[in-house]
């Protein structure tokens, strides 16, 4: 029998995520353990006359090619991807793992190698996306092992998902338009202001956005969203910050993170666990030593804290930093294969100022 949520959850991705139209093509890439939303999607895409296409990633795939494969072989660029990315229309990946510490014991340089062999399909990726050529759209199908991450059962974790999704609401696609709408109030004001001042416990960062574009995300490239995100100024970032939650990379969790920079750049970064893997992340490249990404959470239905960045950087009342990479439509560059995302929780006394302007208290909104 099938779910009618699934349905529901289908329907909201192709008809609202990612909008798909006639004719185009439509690369769904996702485990085989997202089987059944990967065929409500395919069913979707058939009904609006597009043209889908199914790359399936059968789980566990990942863990053998980063233990057993040769140096050349980690660093081969798949021709089937590079055909997608560089013709498609539309890319949607669904997550969803069996074993989400399958990858905890591979050497971090083994994951860095085959992340920096990727440079050629991400810029692909990238190019197209900012040329208006491709959309794409990154969602979840919930399993067992996110469940376990997350302290649910699969049942407590579906509901979880579905409604952070807002697909058990009378009209999914109606309720992801009033966000859209509300978050648009918060972005048309920060777009006014262009120095930041961010305070928390054992955090005092400030930046600037000046000729930067604060994004609304409102799910349609993040199902779920809500947040609003912009980039920084690549040497405006100065100061400390302390992240509250620990930082997700690979199934490998990096305690107590704190990060000092001078001048944009990562001058001192130390956590109380898997700090080896922290130093790894933040010397991928050049690029990852700058912050790609400042954003605030504003999805006030996600309360707990997950290990799924897909999830938790949406929690209202957070903000999160990103190392690496910078999205093309927020203003000029920041290049690097890494972006990666860590959590900060303002909701006990956090302030962030614009302009020496208090916009934001205690996980809150003062401005829009």
């Amino acid at each position: 029998m099938r779910d009618h949520r699934l349905i529901n959850y289908a329907h909201s991705l192709v008809n609202y995520s990612l909008y798909v139209k006639k004719n185009e093509w439509v690369v769904i890439r996702g485990s085989d353990l997202a089987m059944p939303l990967i065929k409500e999607c395919y069913r979707e895409i058939l009904k609006v006359d597009a043209h889908p296409s199914v790359l399936l990633i059968p789980d566990g795939i990942s863990e053998i090619m980063l233990k057993e494969a040769s140096d050349d072989q980690l660093q081969f660029n798949s021709p089937l991807m590079m055909e997608a990315y560089s013709k498609a229309d539309k890319v949607l990946t669904i997550l969803g793992n069996n074993n989400l510490k399958a990858l905890t014991s591979i050497p971090s340089e083994r994951i860095a190698l085959q992340r920096r062999a990727g440079a050629p399909l991400t810029k692909i990726f990238n190019d197209r996306i900012s040329l208006g050529l491709m959309d794409w759209t990154l969602c979840l199908y919930p399993t067992e092992s996110g469940a376990q991450e997350a302290n649910m059962s699969l049942e407590e974790y579906e509901n979880f998902v579905f409604e952070a999704c807002l697909i058990n609401t009378p009209n999914p696609i109606a309720s992801w338009k009033k966000i859209h709408d509300d978050q648009q109030a918060m972005v048309n004001y920060l777009n006014t202001k262009k120095n930041y001042h961010v305070i928390a416990k054992d955090t005092d960062l400030t930046l600037s956005t000046d000729n930067r574009t604060w994004i609304n995300s409102d799910g349609h490239h993040n199902f779920p969203s809500g947040e609003v995100f912009t980039a920084p100024v690549r040497e405006s970032v100065n100061g400390t910050i302390r992240f509250t939650f620990p930082g997700i990379y690979s199934g490998q969790e990096i305690e107590d993170i704190r990060l000092t920079f001078k001048n944009g750049k990562v001058t001192d970064a130390t956590a109380k666990r898997g700090e080896d893997l922290l130093l790894s992340l933040i010397d991928t490249d050049e690029g990852s030593h700058f912050a790609g990404e400042f954003a605030i959470g504003t999805n006030y239905g996600i309360t707990k804290f997950t290990k799924n960045m897909l999830f938790d950087e949406k929690i209202g009342g957070t903000i999160h930093l990103a190392l690496g990479s910078s999205y093309p439509e927020c203003g000029p560059v920041n290049d690097s294969l890494l972006h990666w995302d860590m959590l900060c929780d303002m909701k006990d006394g956090g302030e962030i100022y614009a302009d020496d302007e208090l916009c934001y208290k205690n996980g809150k909104f003062l401005k829009r």
